[in-house]
């Protein structure tokens, strides 16, 4: 790896209305390396960002490229410096080919015919090792795929520094693989490659050197070498993970005794194929499986997110209709859907707005909830939830991601649920945020609340849950509990389909 400072950011301050957003934040990137930027929510990354990328000015500091001060008012000036940024969500034309995503809107390409510039666009792919050709559709290749175009056009345009944002969210173990077999060959090539996830174990995988922030400021600098992953989260979050050890400690015996709140029999939807299933009131479970299992479309039924077409229902032994959410709304029933984008926030509402919106809908629009007992209810789960927001009235969309999940689950809250799922609450959110989250699952079922909790992150489900329902190919295919509540346990079950109905409760 070169040593030389490619970037170099000294100083950097940001204030936004009554928030110190950076407070004279450092970041070094040398030539040829892989650095990864980490930090919970809200610490300020993402505005480190958009202050080297010209979406923001900043309120002091400098900004060296190559040894050179240089002043960056808008992406434009970024770019023309060198620096490229490949966000989460695609930002490319779907409908459009490979080599018309690459070259669209830069003046180049118009003054080179259709077959030069697929025949350039080949030679990029290839070179780069990008498993696409120029004439295909872009929305017919994988995320994966799509992600590596992005940064196939970036690269194309004189890219000294690479931003990922958040670039494996969506992604399989095998596209991931492919993803960093690129970052690695642009490393060699001597790119700078600023890294953001909040996967730590891709951290390790991957990066050279990982610098941390933590509301606003600077904590440190360090070698990957030199920072174990349990200090990484202790430097992210301020505070030592002892707490979590106590996490996931469940009593099998005391969870028997309760009483069910909600039991299906040959529950089925337009998505889930016919399954049983009982909780119990102030009991944690999951459903768990590989994407495509079938999980999500499960809750989906519950809830009544999917057409209902058959199967029996009680809540508290009486026989109830759940055909529509609205329906399970009036039974208890909460619903945090796994796409907090498409079926959560409404990103242009103000916080008090989204927070209010399920007591609303439950009220119905002849009992509107009074702007003062809005603002009331906002104030209370802003403080409750710890929300970080300048106001309430602030657009939830302008919020951090573990912040909007704070408002949904707020909303929820709000209409006081005796049965609360939570599909993938944490995914995409901070270390620090997430621990809020497990913690704040585990006092619902204290007081009572039953909870399924669904993540992809099997060992934050062996933290919370007390018992976890395994699916595949949209079947349960066993459930686990006890001294079966372990990674491995999982694993088998999933991998070998063996039916443990005899344990079920």
């Amino acid at each position: 790896m070169q040593t030389d400072p490619l970037l170099q950011m000294r100083h950097i301050v940001k204030i936004f209305p009554g928030v110190l957003a950076l407070n004279g934040v450092d970041f070094t990137l040398r030539k040829g390396e892989i650095h990864a930027l980490m930090g919970e929510n809200g610490a300020g990354k993402s505005t480190l960002i958009k202050v080297l990328t010209g979406v923001y000015s900043s309120d002091g500091g400098e900004i060296k490229v190559d040894g050179q001060v240089i002043s960056i008012k808008s992406p434009q000036d970024a770019q023309n410096h060198g620096i490229s940024t490949v966000y989460q969500e695609i930002t490319l034309c779907p409908n459009l080919t490979v080599a018309e995503n690459m070259f669209i809107g830069r003046e180049d390409s118009v003054w080179i015919k259709r077959k030069d510039y697929e025949k350039k666009a080949d030679e990029i792919l290839s070179n780069l090792g990008i498993p696409a050709r120029s004439t295909q559709e872009l929305g017919n290749c994988s995320l994966a795929v799509q992600q590596m175009v992005a940064i196939a056009r970036a690269v194309d345009m004189k890219c000294k520094v690479l931003i990922l944002d958040e670039p494996t969210s969506s992604l399989d173990d095998k596209e991931v693989n492919m993803l960093f077999d690129l970052m690695r060959d642009l490393k060699s090539k001597g790119v700078g490659i600023i890294f953001v996830t909040h996967f730590l174990e891709q951290v390790y995988e991957v990066s050279d050197r990982i610098t941390v922030l933590r509301n606003g400021e600077l904590v440190g600098e360090y070698t990957v070498e030199e920072l174990p992953q349990v200090e990484l989260v202790s430097k992210m979050i301020g505070k030592e993970l002892g707490e979590l050890s106590s996490m996931g400690e469940h009593e099998e015996a005391e969870e028997n005794k309760k009483e069910v709140f909600y039991e299906a029999e040959g529950l089925s939807s337009s998505d889930a194929l016919p399954f049983d299933f009982k909780i119990r009131k102030g009991e944690v479970n999951g459903f768990t499986g590989l994407l495509g299992s079938g999980r999500s479309e499960s809750v989906r039924a519950i809830f009544g997110a999917d057409k209902v077409t058959g199967g029996n229902v009680k809540i508290n032994g009486k026989k109830v209709s759940i055909t529509k959410p609205i329906e399970a709304m009036r039974n208890g029933i909460g619903y945090l859907a796994e796409d907090r984008k498409r079926d959560g926030i409404i990103a242009d509402l103000s916080v008090r707005e989204n927070i209010i919106l399920a007591l609303q809908v439950m009220n119905g629009i002849l009992r509107p909830i009074s702007r003062s007992e809005a603002e009331s209810y906002a104030d209370e789960y802003i403080k409750m939830l710890n929300i970080k927001t300048a106001s309430r009235e602030t657009p939830v969309g302008s919020l951090s991601g573990g912040n909007q999940q704070k408002v949904i689950l707020a909303r929820w809250l709000l209409t006081h649920p005796e049965y609360l799922i939570l599909d993938e609450p944490t995914r995409g959110i901070d270390v620090g945020t997430k621990l809020e989250i497990q913690k704040l699952v585990l006092k619902l079922a204290e007081d009572g609340v039953s909870v399924t909790f669904i993540s992809s992150e099997i060992e934050e489900m062996l933290r919370t849950c007390s018992r976890l329902v395994v699916m595949r190919d949209r079947h349960i295919v066993g459930e686990l509990k006890g001294k079966d509540l372990n990674q491995t346990k999982v694993m088998q079950t999933i991998a070998g389909g063996e039916s443990e109905n005899e344990d079920k409760q």
